[in-house]
């Protein structure tokens, strides 16, 4: 189990990138200027911590997808190393499960390191101005849904949807390490 690190880094500009979908389609983040808040978050396919909370991450892009808001996947992990996370078996996996958010591959691992991306999933929420505001957990039972009672990351996206500032602590992401190269 890795944690995200103790310096968030709260108030970090968001690292520009331009990664390949499993839909074919090449992604950008500048691609998302007119968003108020976009989400990051590094995830893969074979954590169990992601497999826990996936189904909540596509919950989370449905339910805010009238609003000025984008979630977006990256996989940093080595493929060759753990075949469960290639880039074919993350299209099988968005087919399967109906991802209705761009998962995107980050094959050199350079976004990964440039936003010192620890575990999976690691979760960055940006303001309009692409400053980092959240850095944190999805919510507080990654293992069981029904045993929820904060869900964190979708408070942060309804107070800056709103205008207003992170008002809670900010706990730590809990998961698997990445798998560097």
């Amino acid at each position: 189990m890795a944690v995200s690190p103790s310096d968030l880094k709260i108030g970090t500009k968001a690292y520009d990138f331009s990664l390949k979908g499993v839909d074919g389609k090449t992604y950008a983040l500048k691609d998302y200027y007119g968003k108020d808040v976009v989400c990051i978050i590094f995830t893969c396919n074979h954590c169990p911590y992601v497999k826990a909370v996936e189904n909540r991450i596509n919950n989370i892009a449905k339910k805010y997808s009238a609003s000025s808001f984008v979630l977006l996947c990256i996989n940093p992990n080595d493929g060759n190393t753990y075949p469960e996370d290639s880039f074919e078996e993350m299209k099988k996996r968005a087919n399967e499960k109906g991802f209705v958010f761009p998962y995107l591959h980050d094959k050199t691992q350079e976004v990964a390191k440039a936003y010192d991306a620890v575990c999976t999933p690691d979760v960055y929420l940006y303001d309009k101005n692409r400053i980092l505001r959240y850095r944190g957990r999805i919510d507080d039972s990654w293992k069981d849904e029904t045993l929820v009672k904060s869900k964190d990351l979708e408070n942060a996206i309804d107070l800056l949807l709103a205008g207003k500032s992170i008002n809670f602590e900010m706990i730590h992401a809990i998961g698997c390490s990445i798998k560097w190269k």
